[in-house]
């Protein structure tokens, strides 16, 4: 009898450890992709939005004229905006390195590459804006994930549960040891605790969808004038070399 006892006790017992550690590795793995998927986020950031930016930003050349860019497009963060970057010759050779200048005069030149990097970040933009709202969700569901593992699985009560299995009671455990055990299960389930993803709005900037050109394109070029006579109508051929 005690032997039939024992077996169906280590049973219960390995299914019980099969299941916590079974749901906890698959929910490991899903936080490993998700943060993989986060890192993969902001590289997409860096190279579909912030270098285009960055682009704009030393096109417009003066802050006050980027802050009127960002009132104009409705940009409400000052992402990927550093002072250092529009004064650096080095940094804007390597941005503007390949970029298809087209116009017949410098002034149309200008307004062609601005305008393309325009519509390229829009593009950008919205792709961007998709795979973090898709990042949100995905967090969301892994959240809801580890709370409702949390709740199926209380390693305390477990933990209790495995030692009436075991009998402890019957073995000798003193009143010291058995009003010391539930701290050390209380301690056990802190330190096992899944910790919650990172929430994806926190760790990427939400970057608003830009607006058509057309819905803007008077006041941007008037904009793109005023960058150009301030800077000297530079040649934007130049840009690259």
């Amino acid at each position: 009898m005690h032997d039939l006892d024992g077996m169906l006790a280590l049973e219960i017992k390995k299914e019980m450890a099969d299941r916590y550690f079974g749901s906890r590795r698959r929910i490991e793995e899903d936080s490993r992709e998700y943060n993989q998927h986060l890192r993969e986020a902001y590289r997409q950031l860096e190279d579909e939005v912030g270098f285009d930016l960055i682009r704009l930003y030393i096109l417009l050349g003066r802050e006050s004229l980027i802050h009127d860019f960002f009132r104009l497009t409705g940009m409400r963060d000052q992402v990927f905006l550093d002072t250092y970057l529009l004064g650096s010759p080095t940094i804007r050779k390597r941005l503007f390195k390949g970029q298809f200048v087209h116009g017949l005069t410098r002034r149309s030149r200008f307004h062609h590459l601005f305008f393309d990097i325009y519509e390229r970040l829009r593009q950008g933009v919205a792709i961007y804006g998709a795979t973090l709202k898709r990042l949100v969700e995905e967090g969301m569901a892994l959240t809801g994930e580890v709370e409702q593992f949390h709740r199926s699985n209380d390693l305390g009560t477990m933990m209790g549960f495995l030692r009436r299995l075991d009998g402890g009671a019957m073995h000798g455990e003193g009143p010291m040891r058995g009003h010391l055990a539930p701290q050390r299960d209380s301690a056990l389930a802190e330190k096992m605790q899944l910790p919650v993803p990172v929430a994806a709005e926190t760790h990427l900037p939400a970057i608003p969808s830009l607006p058509d050109v057309r819905a803007c394109k008077v006041k941007l070029r008037e904009l793109v004038d005023t960058a150009f006579d301030t800077q000297g109508k530079p040649e934007v051929g130049e840009y690259g070399r």
